[in-house]
């Protein structure tokens, strides 16, 4: 088994562990150790609200969930040799769930706190807990389905360069400046709620805390992708902004539908993640990779050869507008369709919701130059149900 260099006790929160992780991008949060490259080595992650969600009925946890406090993340991990300017090689080896603790939970946000991609539809807080039996996850709150998982990181990520963090916060406070009482808010800007720095203290914490960027949205470094196919097997290369690195993972997904459309999306859960580190040197001028990170897909894929497939073009739903090529617009109404199919099953609109976001589902976008139509699909596995669901003729 790979050295275990970050270890977390699942009964305290990440502030509260003997080496705590952190919740917010900066290059100056200290590293929690360092590797050598070519080394492997294992990192523990708690889930991503720091475990503030129960095994229960109750949706007032996902209600009140205290968004300032995520994502809590394992690391940074320092890569020895490494400086700016080359590319982070990173394998996936495997991941997996703890024994103690196989289970996981999916919710759809209130629009007061944080909503979700459907929010104007579903404006209201709900939550299903998943059980894990070996590959297959099952739900008590949406029955009549059974799928097996592609356990992934959610967020996986390099620190910024101070430059970099810098135009972050530019940019976002600049699109929040657009409309400040959006409910929910356009970006989530620095805040020092609930933020948790390593082992950094004093005024050096203030400092960071003040500036740090939340982990909400992905950006140049990785973060918070939910690339639900970036598993075990996958290699990902990162561009490198500091020296050293400054490795962090978290979030881990044991499933998940394309899009992650619930926000606290997937099925989240506590776990453990096998990764191996290697430079390339100069790597981000050699291969061109500057903006953002490029992955090579593993070979485990959940076996669904046989799909129903349901489509969305960008006209707005409610008002009947129609918009230019807009990806998000028709991806939302392919979703909206797949619910309503879902609703004639017997599931509830909730249901339906939180089965989109956690089973494998494939999203595509099938056409962006069509004026003035985007055409974006959303394909829906048919052997995850206890029953056929296909419509039948007459």
């Amino acid at each position: 088994m790979p050295k275990k260099l970050f270890e977390v006790d699942l009964n305290k929160t990440m502030d509260q562990q003997t080496t705590p992780g952190h919740n917010r991008w900066h290059p100056d949060i200290p590293a929690a150790f360092s590797v050598e490259p070519g080394e492997t080595f294992r990192m523990e992650c708690l889930d991503w609200t720091d475990g503030q969600i129960s095994n229960n009925d109750d949706p007032s946890d996902i209600k009140h969930v205290n968004l300032d406090r995520v994502h809590v993340l394992s690391g940074p991990v320092h890569v020895n040799e490494v400086e700016a300017g080359d590319l982070l090689v990173v394998d996936i080896l495997d991941i997996g769930t703890f024994h103690s603790h196989e289970w996981g939970f999916n919710g759809i946000f209130a629009k007061e706190n944080g909503g979700s991609f459907l929010v104007d539809h579903y404006p209201e807080a709900a939550k299903s807990i998943w059980d894990f039996e070996g590959i297959y996850a099952t739900s008590r709150h949406v029955p009549n389905v059974k799928f097996a998982g592609i356990i992934h990181p959610g967020l996986i990520g390099v620190a910024p360069s101070q430059e970099m963090l810098n135009e972050w916060n530019r940019r976002e406070k600049e699109l929040v400046d657009t409309n400040p009482d959006r409910v929910p808010p356009l970006a989530n800007l620095p805040t020092k709620d609930s933020v948790v720095l390593g082992e950094l203290k004093g005024e050096e914490f203030e400092r960071v805390a003040a500036e740090g960027a939340r982990t909400v949205p992905p950006r140049e470094n990785g973060g918070n992708c939910d690339i639900k196919n970036l598993s075990k097997g996958s290699r990902v290369y990162f561009p490198v902004f500091v020296d050293g690195a400054k490795l962090s993972v978290g979030d881990l997904h044991f499933s998940q539908g394309d899009g992650e459309i619930t926000f606290c999306g997937g099925i989240e859960m506590p776990g453990w993640i096998d990764l191996k580190v290697h430079v390339i040197k100069n790597g981000m001028e050699k291969h061109r990779i500057k903006r953002n990170p490029v992955f090579k897909p593993g070979p485990v894929m959940p076996h669904y050869n046989e799909f129903l497939v349901f489509e969305g073009v960008s006209v707005n739903e409610f008002s009947g507008t129609q918009t230019y090529l807009d990806a998000n617009v028709a991806y939302r109404n392919a979703c909206l369709n797949a619910i309503d199919f879902l609703k004639t099953l017997g599931y509830t609109g909730e249901q339906a919701y939180m089965l989109l976001g956690t089973a494998p589902v494939q999203g595509t976008v099938a056409g962006v130059v069509d004026i003035p139509n985007a055409c974006c699909t959303l394909a829906l596995p048919k052997d995850i149900f206890y029953k056929n669901i296909l419509p039948e003729l007459d």
